[in-house]
């Protein structure tokens, strides 16, 4: 039988930190992923994300989130992709961290996002999730850009930027769910970006960055 990562080779990525294990969603997680988001992600109206998905019924929210994984995989392709990756602690599954692109080869920059179960805030995770998909970028992939976003009052997501060396890069207004929000944007270069004393462990790269156009 033929194995499911030779026909979608990213499914054989990981990324290790000191604490974390991070690879690609499968079908097999999505349980688990559901049942993380459930157990809550953010205070009751303070939702960080640009569409409120954690706000649906809790009946609604797993199919919801199915379709999200599906239609990322389904519209995967090396000129703009988006790798859905689960983070794992110490067999938990905590939370996602995502990493995307659009015209990667021309442009040499990836876009970032990610949640955790309230459960987990606070302990550095979030740092240490977006220290992993920044050092694959840049290490592994050969990007010279990183950039992100989140809502001018989201300090915790803006102090992770800060804490790693990203740069303030204008304020937009968006439609979030409906409703405005004043929107920070930030940007990570190689030269700007404070590395970690520890060392990231990545296996199944060969194969995942020829999927992905970008070796």
């Amino acid at each position: 039988m033929t194995a499911l990562t030779s026909l979608w080779p990213v499914f054989g990525l990981t990324l290790r930190t000191p604490r974390l294990t991070l690879r690609p969603i499968t079908d097999e997680d999505i349980p688990a992923a559901v049942a993380a988001a459930l157990s809550g992600v953010h205070p009751q109206g303070r939702n960080p994300f640009s569409i409120p998905w954690t706000e649906l019924p809790a009946e609604e929210l797993g199919p919801n989130m199915a379709r999200w994984y599906w239609r990322c995989r389904g519209g995967f392709t090396p000129e703009d992709w988006t790798l859905l990756l689960g983070i794992w602690l110490e067999g938990e599954f905590i939370g996602c961290q995502d990493i995307g692109a659009k015209d990667f080869a021309t442009l040499k920059t990836v876009s970032t996002g990610s949640w955790l179960k309230q459960s987990v805030q606070g302990q550095g995770l979030g740092k240490e999730m977006r220290t992993a998909v920044a050092l694959y970028a840049f290490d592994w992939l050969g990007a010279e850009v990183a950039e992100s976003e989140a809502a001018v009052w989201n300090a915790a997501s803006l102090g992770v930027s800060r804490a790693l060396g990203y740069e303030l890069n204008g304020i937009t207004r968006k439609s979030w769910g409906g409703v405005m929000e004043e929107v920070q944007n930030v940007r990570l270069t190689p030269a700007t970006f404070k590395r970690p004393s520890w060392t990231l462990k990545v296996v199944g790269h060969e194969a995942a960055a020829k999927f992905l156009g970008t070796d």
